[in-house]
């Protein structure tokens, strides 16, 4: 049986999934792939452990503070590559981004091999379970576009500039490449 909760954030209202005590989930509501990997049946828990400590990194977060990711047990399903990718996201510094390009290196030298596909890290960048707290947001394209948010670019805006990280270099392409 999975639990859930929502929380009330500055972007909106997010629907928290845990699996056991870890963290499997954070949709922001009306996000593509929302509940994507929820399966089975799931029961509101409003203060099961993981969902006061997530809120509560949340809570800092939003409120100014750099909270570590470290902090939460996270456990979002997967395949091995997309966690993979995952766990690269987490190596983003607060208020820094990188390219999909950057990240693609970064895999291939993970995986040994001598290139890696930006667009098939940017497919498991779109389908992160964990918005906000797995940092997605902090990926954008070689030339400076905010492309690929499955929350909604306007969102991405939001965390980037809130962590200091927006530039007026970047744009928001004419046409969405949100995998």
């Amino acid at each position: 049986m999975n639990r859930i909760t929502y929380h009330t954030t500055p972007l909106g209202r997010v629907m928290l999934a845990a699996k056991g005590d870890a963290l499997a989930g954070l949709w922001i509501e009306g996000q593509k792939y929302f509940a994507d990997g929820l399966k089975g049946e799931a029961r509101e828990q409003d203060d099961f452990p993981v969902f006061v400590q997530a809120k509560e990194w949340l809570d800092r977060y939003f409120a100014g503070e750099k909270p570590r990711i470290s902090e939460l047990k996270l456990e979002p399903a997967g395949s091995e590559f997309r966690k993979a990718v995952w766990e690269a996201l987490c190596q983003i510094p607060y208020g820094e981004v990188v390219t999909y390009g950057e990240l693609a290196q970064k895999m291939a030298v993970l995986h040994n091999r001598e290139r890696m596909s930006a667009q098939a890290v940017g497919g498991a960048v779109g389908h992160n379970a964990i918005s906000i707290i797995i940092p997605c947001h902090r990926v954008v394209g070689a030339n400076g576009s905010l492309t690929g948010y499955a929350g909604g670019i306007d969102k991405k805006i939001k965390l980037l500039t809130h962590e200091g990280a927006y530039s007026e270099s970047f744009f928001v392409p004419k046409k969405s490449t949100a995998p």
